[in-house]
């Protein structure tokens, strides 16, 4: 029988190509998180409790030094995963004892793969999440720039699609602001189900060693520990399903932001001019700007929301313990936070590049949008809600003398469209701003520390 030589043992190459799937390809996105995460084990064994050391202080130094040397290959594009290593930590441990010989044999030392992949996994999401958030305060701030340019231009407010009430492009835009600066509680739910370490588990079920898991949960910026190893085994893929659900939720605010886009700047409403550069012609039609861009955000969307059901049926049958299954929800977060980040950049242009028709929003406040507003005045002389709203009903085509502006301005209630608070807007954005600022600085400085860059 043909066999194929991996570190690990010989392999039916049939068999080899089914179990790597495209971790050679996914993986690579992994290395500098691989070998950070080598450096924290390899410093704790150094100062492990036992004679002889596993690896002395000096040794750790050497492989931290080669580490990095990885990284700075792999950030070249020099340094490929091959099919024999099977994934990112055997080709890694390949360049170490290529390069240190016998020492790069010790790295593996009280780990298994499946504690290794969930924290590369783990300080892969905590950058990626540090970038999207940065991403989803990047898009507020436009909108909110964006509603403040027009803060008291009046629009119709619509429910079912009808004319309802009288609004204002300010409402609209930070509406849609607070909606998605909103969705940060279910990032940062997320954020801290990711911000516990894994590394020290080893398959499951801890090793005979005298492991220091706080040291390298500490050396890499974890807020602790996973506790029980066991368990630490098993949060392996409902990490990623939790990170897939809450931009699965993201997305499909973005989604109800890219219809509106859709729909508002079509000739038979024109309350929004989209920009040009982000719209697509047409083969056959020379006047057409298409908002393809836009309509890809709704099926992105369902792309995500697939994933993250994805991940969640892939978990949901599972036995304890680690399961290859696993090594699926690799890809499936991946892709989702690609996705997600990708969106969240290209909607925050559109939005600053959009124009407004004033003359076009003014001229769809048909007298009915004023009905609400006209009984509401009449019920503050002293007539009754339902007799109020029975005459003005009655006698619609007596709202036409009725002013959108005045109307934008009578409401001054705190959200309301003359009650809108921009310094709570700038002061959440802005909030949120250096949540990101700070967590990548540590971050960074955790990254330099331990690989010498």
């Amino acid at each position: 029988m043909k066999t194929e030589k991996t570190i690990t043992g010989d392999v039916d190459p049939d068999v080899l190509d089914y179990t790597v799937g495209d971790d050679p390809v996914l993986d690579m996105d992994l290395v500098t998180w691989d070998c950070l995460g080598t450096a924290a084990h390899v410093t704790m064994l150094s100062e492990m409790p036992v004679t002889p050391p596993v690896v002395t202080k000096d040794e750790a130094a050497r492989v931290r030094a080669a580490l990095a040397q990885v990284v700075a290959a792999a950030q070249a594009g020099n340094f490929t995963i091959e099919e024999s290593d099977q994934d990112v930590h055997m080709a890694v441990e390949r360049r170490l004892t290529e390069t240190l010989g016998d020492l790069g044999k010790k790295i593996h030392t009280g780990r298994s793969r499946n504690d290794q992949v969930a924290v590369d996994v783990r300080l892969h999401i905590k950058d990626q999440l540090h970038g999207l958030e940065g991403e989803v305060a990047a898009l507020a701030r436009a909108l909110v720039s964006f509603g403040k340019a027009h803060d008291r231009v009046p629009m119709v407010g619509r429910t079912h699609l009808q004319p309802a009430m009288p609004s204002s492009v300010g409402s609209w835009a930070t509406g849609h602001a607070e909606m998605i600066l909103d969705q940060t509680a279910n990032l940062e739910a997320a954020y801290k189900l990711n911000d516990l370490c894994p590394l020290g588990s080893a398959a499951g079920y801890g090793v005979p060693l005298p492991l220091d898991r706080k040291r390298t949960s500490d050396l890499l910026g974890f807020a602790r520990p996973l506790h029980n190893v066991f368990g630490a085994s098993m949060a392996r893929g409902e990490d990623e399903a939790a990170l897939l659900s809450a931009l699965a939720q993201l997305m499909a605010v973005l989604s109800r932001l890219a219809e509106d886009m859709i729909l508002f700047s079509m000739p038979e409403f024109g309350y929004f001019t989209l920009p040009r550069a982000y719209c697509t012609g047409s083969s056959i039609m020379p006047q057409k700007y298409n908002p393809d861009v836009l309509e890809l955000v709704r099926s992105k969307t369902a792309q995500v929301l697939g994933l993250a059901t994805g991940a969640l049926s892939l978990l949901h049958a599972m036995p304890g313990g680690y399961n290859r299954d696993l090594q699926d929800c690799k890809g499936l977060y991946m892709k989702g936070l690609s996705i997600t980040r990708t969106t969240l950049r290209i909607l925050a242009k559109f939005v600053a590049g959009m124009g407004v028709d004033e003359a076009r929003l003014r001229a769809g406040f048909i007298p009915g949008v004023f009905a609400t507003d006209v009984a509401l005045r009449k019920v503050a002389a002293g007539t009754p809600w339902r007799e109020a709203y029975h005459q003005v009903r009655d006698n619609l085509e007596a709202l036409s003398t009725e002013d959108p502006d005045a109307a934008v301005a009578a409401k001054t209630h705190a959200g309301a469209t003359a009650g809108l608070d921009w310094g709570l807007y700038e002061s959440r954005i802005a909030e949120l701003e250096s949540t990101v600022a700070r967590r990548n600085q540590n971050f960074e400085a955790k990254r330099k520390e331990l690989l010498q860059l």
